[in-house]
């Protein structure tokens, strides 16, 4: 008997997904678990598997569309059966018929090539690389860097291009041997998902007409570029696989070396230009490890603030995670209603606990560590300042994962901290550090920059005193932390020197309430001014 499949619910704020690709068609043999198709959510694309086998009767959801969660997806069933009662009467869609349609579609839509209508045109053997989704929130990405140029000979798993997405700047590798015929998008150019990124296949095949880049010309580089491209690839191999911001590394060995909590930064890779891969991970020695530093290059802004002419206005292009910050930022601070609370905080008994933390063998702690660790802490106390707003529901948190934010050349950045209420002051403070340094290098993957439930911005170390900040969406809540100030302060009816915090606490009206966020403060107050507390 027929099964009908219906768009799941991926995620708890999805309402409708879109079908980003069938790997079955009507007519294929379908298996319990079987990938069925790729579903794009609001927060990501996830494989959707089957839980019943038969044969794919019938496809409710074309690639590409969407629809809303419970409708019909698809429908499985015994070859030949009769679901008409279950289409309303729609007679099921045939592979030639998708394909017209599709082929149709695409004509009409501002004339693009597409990679659908060059498929029929591609030679044996060439392949057609597209823009990958390098993250939930992607959809386009800029060429950092080329790694490969027209003409070179490309192998599997070579480092074709860098990357940049709207949170970092990730290494793409080639899945499939050849040469490398075409460059979709030129170096430091940016084109949509799923667009033509580069097409590799034999030596002196023609492709002049497959995946044409849109608004775009001939991406290749007159002879004299490309020879300079290349001996300057030549001349310094190392430099970049030794560069501590995008790691030359295979998948594999990627792979063991955050299994083992290895830091690749401290490797030496014996494969090709310096490539990490598995036998390096396998005879790592952590005392053996040197430490190689290089140099970041200078950011865009930086560039300009170097070539700075009086009277002489310049431009600088947006990066995508300029882009990035501007959209969301925008949307948080005009959707949600920001209301804002102000407390002081008397830090003598944290600098003298700070004292006596550090002067522990091999320990170093930070102010910044000491308010992290007492922000989760209180967030346990008050899990609805621990919130998301949804819509029609708020959402209460289970776990408590503290976004930090870190300043970049190209803007802001907020890597988090997952569980952070069950770390001890040592693993913030090493996983803080690590983490802002490799921000500050681009080399954070997106999964370390999701699932923040709370965010914390710290200025106090620019002699900030008191500051209000945006907040972070989907949180419900931001903490703006300043500068410890000497002031006069009165205790015991005595006017004394003190060391004063000032803290302001951004909140979601829709989530928070005044008195909710009042009381989180005043926690939070407690543990800070009477550290030993948060060990009860």
């Amino acid at each position: 008997m027929a099964e009908v499949i219906t768009m799941p619910r991926l995620s708890d704020t999805m309402t409708e997904g879109k079908v980003a690709k069938w790997h079955k068609k009507v007519g294929d043999k379908v298996k319990e678990g079987d990938i069925l198709a790729e579903i794009e959510t609001d927060k990501a694309v996830q494989d959707f598997e089957s839980e019943v086998e038969g044969t794919l009767l019938y496809v409710g959801v074309e690639e590409g569309g969407a629809a809303a969660v419970d409708s019909v997806l698809a429908i499985i069933g015994n070859e030949g059966e009769d679901i008409s009662g279950l289409t309303g009467g729609e007679a099921p869609k045939s592979n030639e018929s998708e394909e017209k349609k599709s082929e149709e579609d695409h004509k009409t839509e501002n004339n693009a090539t597409s990679i659908e209508q060059t498929d029929a045109e591609v030679t044996a053997g060439v392949e057609v690389i597209t823009m990958p989704r390098l993250s939930d929130t992607m959809t386009e990405g800029k060429v950092a860097k080329w790694h490969k140029n027209v003409g070179d000979t490309v192998k599997e798993g070579d480092l074709l291009a860098e990357i940049e997405t709207d949170k970092a700047v990730q290494d793409f590798e080639s899945e499939f041997n050849g040469v490398l015929l075409k460059q979709g998008v030129e170096e430091g150019g940016t084109a949509p998902v799923d667009s033509v990124l580069a097409i590799i296949g034999p030596e002196g095949t023609d492709v002049s007409g497959v995946g044409a880049p849109k608004a775009a010309a001939s991406s290749e580089k007159p002879a004299e570029q490309k020879a300079e491209a290349k001996s300057e690839e030549k001349a310094a191999p190392a430099a970049s696989s030794a560069s501590t911001d995008r790691v030359a590394i295979s998948p594999l060995a990627k792979k063991m070396a955050q299994d083992k909590g290895v830091d690749i930064n401290s490797i030496q890779g014996s494969g090709e230009n310096g490539r990490i891969v598995k036998k390096d991970i396998e005879n790592y020695q952590p005392s053996a490890a040197k430490s190689a530093a290089s140099a970041p290059a200078a950011s865009p802004a930086a560039q300009v603030a170097l070539n700075f002419v009086q009277g002489e206005d310049t431009e600088t292009p947006n990066s995508q995670v300029r882009n990035v910050i501007a959209k969301r930022l925008s949307e948080s601070k005009f959707s949600a209603p920001h209301y804002y609370l102000m407390v002081e905080i008397n830090m003598d008994k944290a600098i003298e606990a700070r004292k006596e933390i550090n002067s522990l063998p091999d320990t170093k702690i930070s102010f910044n560590d000491m308010i992290i660790k007492a922000t989760a802490v209180a967030l346990r106390k008050h899990p609805q300042v621990n919130s998301s707003w949804a819509g029609d529901k708020i959402i209460h948190r289970g776990n408590i994962n503290i976004g930090v934010a870190v300043a970049i050349p190209d803007g802001l950045v907020v890597p988090v901290l997952k569980n952070t209420d069950q770390m001890n002051y040592t693993q913030i403070s090493a996983g803080v550090k690590d983490m802002a340094a490799r921000a500050k290098n681009k080399g954070l993957k997106a999964n370390e920059m999701e699932g923040s439930t709370f965010s914390i911005s710290n200025l106090g170390m620019f002699g900030i005193e008191t500051f209000t900040s945006i907040i972070n969406q989907p949180n419900s809540a931001i903490l703006s932390v300043g500068a410890i100030i000497e002031k006069p302060v009165v205790k015991n009816g005595q006017i004394v020197v003190g060391n004063i915090m000032k803290l302001s606490l951004a909140c979601d009206h829709r989530v928070v309430d005044g008195a909710t966020g009042a009381q989180f403060l005043q926690t939070l107050k407690t543990y800070l001014e009477n550290p030993l507390t948060l060990l009860l």
